[in-house]
C-alpha cells in the first residue's frame, strides 16, 4: 500500500483511537493522533532493511534520500531488482517485529500508548495483507 493511502487509514484509525481509549487532556489527544498518523506511515521505513538484505547494499534508501519526490511518487519503483513476493511476506514480518517490541516496550511505560500503537499498526498491517492478497 502506497504511503497517501496509509496516511489516510493512520488518520482515521488514531482520530478513532484518541476518541476510544483515555486521553487525560486535549493536548495529549492531539500529540496521540499525530503520532499515529507518522507511525502509520513511516513504519514502513523498516522495507529498506528488508531490501538491504537482499540486495546487499543501501542502493534503494540512497536513491530515495537523493530524490525524496520519487520515494512518495513512484513508489512501485523504490525496491526495483528485488523480488516482491519475497519483500511482502519478509516486511510483513519486520512490521510485526518491530510493532511487538514497540507495543511491549510501550506497555511497560504507559499502556493506553501501547494499546494505541497496537490498534494503529494492527490498521496498517491489515491493509498491507489486503492489498498484498489483491482484495483491495
Amino acid at each position: 500500500m502506497k504511503s497517501p493511502e496509509h496516511a489516510v487509514l493512520g488518520a482515521l484509525a488514531s482520530g478513532l483511537l484518541v476518541v476510544a481509549l483515555p486521553a487525560s487532556v486535549p493536548l495529549e489527544a492531539a500529540l496521540l493522533f499525530g503520532y499515529g498518523l507518522a507511525l502509520s506511515v513511516f513504519v514502513d521505513l523498516d522495507h529498506f532493511l528488508v531490501a538491504r538484505y537482499h540486495a546487499g547494499d543501501w542502493t534503494h534508501l540512497r536513491r530515495c534520500l537523493a530524490d525524496p519526490v520519487f520515494a512518495f511518487t513512484d513508489q512501485e519503483q523504490v525496491f526495483e531488482g528485488v523480488d516482491t513476493r519475497t519483500l511482502e511476506v519478509q516486511r510483513l514480518l519486520s512490521h510485526l517485529l518491530v510493532g511487538g517490541g514497540l507495543v511491549c516496550g510501550l506497555a511497560l511505560v504507559r499502556p493506553v500508548y501501547a494499546a494505541f500503537t497496537a490498534g494503529v499498526l494492527y490498521v496498517h498491517v491489515v491493509a498491507d495483507v489486503l492489498r498484498d492478497g489483491e482484495i483491495v
